[in-house]
């Protein structure tokens, strides 16, 4: 009579443990992933907000130090010298365009759901804390650090190719059936616990810094809020403009010491003009027109022809952009005023497109859907 392996004695406690400690990796993996993804959008929003945006905040600060030397000037006051010099100091020094090229690129706000789901994937499988064994946690740490890297910049290739180096490697929790597998279980769930709340608590934090609340106001579509931000920045400049002007002397530029036009004057009269504008309906039908536009928005109705970088995308992509003079467009002119904003600070020739697409079908432009059928704004 052959012998037979003896059954495995049912243990409730043990069952219970691992139910348990299988529900709080999934609860912490999940908001791993999450806390993960956040941080990626907030920092790469970031980043968006500091190159989009950045001249705009620069513009309004140079008009604010001209208007205060402005009224130093006339009313000779100590006073408003002082608020004048403390309003000069604010003033950044333009970026040149060669400093600009070492900022890292702009990529998209948000990782793909193709890179999620790999990213959750490889933490799921690969996590340090999966194991007690020094040796295999200092393995695991180096891999999730590469796979760190991968899903900072939204790389699903990346991340799927880590995903099939690590499909040999072995796990190092105990069995099942191991004595000592109980203890490892409690340790584990009180360890998750601990962990969950720690994530718990990042995430809150991340959500409260002043990118986070701004980003949360609508976390899908994070380009509109650049739009809006974009229009609220350049009211406040053409609002400080119109000020400035009303305190300038009017006729010719006072004389230089050196019996010139003072340079300084020429400047209070002529910098930060109006962004270069067109109308919709004098835009040339040969114009080279770049859409910053989303993909839907795109999709629904776009001018034949036009080249389409969203404008999450476009410092990424800069080096698609023909070197020849660019009529940009988005829906209502708010986007596509900062991407004009920025390819002028590169040294590029840029105009925007007034009103946007709104004002291209008003005028009774051309317009064509990716379906082929009737083109809309969306």
């Amino acid at each position: 009579m052959s012998a037979q392996s003896p059954a495995v004695r049912f243990d409730p406690e043990r069952q219970q443990l691992e139910e348990q400690v299988a529900a709080a990796e999934l609860a912490w993996l999940t908001l791993d992933v999450d806390v993960a993804t956040l941080r990626v959008e907030i920092d790469n929003f970031a980043l968006l907000h500091h190159q989009l945006l950045g001249p705009l905040y620069a513009r309004l600060d140079e008009l604010d130090a001209l208007v205060a030397e402005a009224r130093a000037a006339l009313s000779g006051d100590p006073e408003d010298l002082r608020l004048a010099a403390e309003a000069r100091a604010r003033v950044e020094p333009p970026i040149e365009p060669e400093l600009r090229e070492a900022e890292p690129d702009a990529r998209r706000v948000r990782p793909d759901r193709d890179a999620q789901r790999v990213y959750r994937e490889l933490a799921r499988r690969a996590h340090p804390d999966l194991t007690t064994d020094e040796g295999e946690r200092e393995r695991r740490s180096a891999f999730i650090a590469r796979a760190n890297e991968a899903y900072a910049v939204g790389d699903t290739a990346a991340l799927e190719q880590l995903a099939q180096e690590w499909s040999t490697s072995p796990d190092s929790a105990p069995a099942e059936d191991a004595a000592e597998r109980p203890d490892w279980l409690r340790r584990r769930l009180e360890w998750l616990t601990g962990r969950i709340g720690a994530l718990a608590t990042e995430q809150v934090r991340l959500e409260m810094t002043p990118m986070g609340e701004l980003l949360l106001l609508d976390r899908q579509r994070p380009e509109l809020l650049l739009e809006e931000l974009a229009e609220r920045l350049l009211a406040t400049a053409a609002e400080r403009q119109a000020v400035l002007v009303g305190l300038l002397p009017e006729g010719p530029a006072p004389a230089s010491h050196n019996g010139g036009t003072d340079p300084k004057d020429q400047e209070s009269h002529q910098v930060f003009a109006q962004l270069p504008t067109i109308a919709a309906a004098s835009v040339p039908a040969d114009a080279p027109l770049l859409d910053v536009r989303e993909q839907d928005e795109w999709d629904a109705g776009h001018v034949d022809g036009a080249l389409h970088i969203p404008i999450g995308e476009l410092i990424a992509r800069i080096e698609e952009l023909p070197e020849e003079k660019l009529y940009v467009m988005c829906r209502v002119g708010g986007r596509s005023a900062q991407v004009v904003q920025y390819l002028v600070a590169q040294g590029r020739e840029a105009v925007n497109i007034d009103g946007g697409m709104y004002a291209w079908e008003a005028a009774g432009r051309p317009m064509v859907s990716a379906s082929g059928g009737t083109a809309f704004v969306l």
